[in-house]
């Protein structure tokens, strides 16, 4: 084989790959986005049973975050998800709990906590959009960022720390992107 062949062979391989990288990639972020469009297209019940859709929330900065009851460290992240709630609604942050649980214990849940965001019902069904969201262990507690036009910004399965998220908010205002995973 001549040098030129072996040239012109490696070529072929190397665009063979990327392209293959390309279509991996590019299917990757097609199936990221229609999970983003579904979440964005879902109404659950809040804790009071009123139906709220997802939608009512485009154009802002949006944390979701999947939860359970049951879950001690989704427990654990509530209360300063709440004060940063507090803390950056003005500039266009909304938190929202989407719980893998029934309505019976969200709704005691709630009647016992002081949450100042969205908490609501999404039972057994949700986790399978939390796991095209990117939640592919389907662990909890679960957080999805998206930024006002519905792009991730950052995800992160387990505990949350508090410092690491306002961090991360911070940065979104001072024009930083900053990714977890």
């Amino acid at each position: 084989m001549t040098r030129r062949s072996l040239l012109t062979g490696t070529a072929v391989l190397l665009l063979a790959a990327a392209s293959s990288i390309f279509l991996l990639t590019t299917k990757k972020e097609s199936e990221s986005r229609q999970a983003i469009d579904r979440l964005f297209a879902t109404t659950l019940a809040d804790e009071r049973g009123q139906p709220q859709a997802l939608a009512q929330w485009r154009g802002k900065i949006l944390v979701v975050n999947f939860w359970a009851t049951w879950c001690p460290p989704c427990r654990e992240e509530m209360p300063y998800f709440s004060r940063l709630q507090s803390d950056y609604a003005a500039q266009g942050v909304q938190f929202v709990g989407i719980a893998v649980d029934s309505a019976e214990a969200v709704g005691r849940f709630a009647a016992r906590e002081q949450i100042s965001y969205p908490l609501l019902v999404g039972g057994q069904g949700i986790v399978e959009l939390s796991a095209e969201l990117g939640n592919h262990a389907a662990g909890l507690p679960f957080t999805l960022i998206l930024d006002p036009n519905g792009e991730p910004i950052a995800m992160r399965t387990g505990r949350l720390a508090e410092a690491e998220l306002e961090d991360m908010l911070r940065r979104q205002f001072s024009g930083h992107s900053a990714k977890m995973h």
